[in-house]
């Protein structure tokens, strides 16, 4: 079967919020007026947002894709579709097991002094979170700052 992305709607509120608690991603800030869903006979596969954080602060975020989907570029397509209805720089925030995955979208790393001031504190409580989780025993990583500017252009095709 084919999926098509398309907005949201408030329907699909409830599906976007389970997702993306299921995906231990930030649980804040969720409108469904900001995402866009991979859509699938009816069933949401997929969710991706450019979270607002006041002027032209924009973040992309809570990207995720049904487990059992993964790898068929659906998050690829979210991230494409995303950005094309962007200007300027976008940040995000990710694993650093991620860093290749956005760099093929034209992401790249960005020190925590480059980010605007809200984005940093964001930064710095991810990575807090992540070495208390590491002490409780889960695998270590950082939490990566990275941005591009939008829309992605020709870097389209990675």
């Amino acid at each position: 079967m084919s999926y098509r992305l398309r907005a949201a709607t408030a329907a699909d509120q409830k599906t976007i919020t389970a997702m993306v608690r299921g995906a231990g991603l930030n649980p804040l800030d969720l409108k469904w007026q900001h995402f866009l869903v991979a859509d699938e006979a009816g069933e949401v596969i997929g969710v991706g947002q450019v979270r607002h954080h006041g002027g032209a602060v924009r973040e992309l975020a809570s990207l995720v894709v049904a487990p059992g989907r993964q790898g068929e570029g659906i998050g690829a397509a979210l991230v494409r579709a995303l950005m094309a209805r962007e200007q300027g720089i976008v940040y995000l925030f990710c694993q650093d097991s991620l860093e290749g995955y956005y760099a093929r979208f034209g992401f790249a790393v960005t020190a925590r002094s480059g980010l605007p001031g809200k984005l940093r504190l964001w930064h710095l409580l991810g990575n807090t979170m992540a070495s208390v989780a590491s002490r409780l025993g889960h695998q270590p990583f950082r939490v990566l700052a990275m941005s591009a500017t939008a829309p992605l252009g020709e870097r389209l095709s990675g």
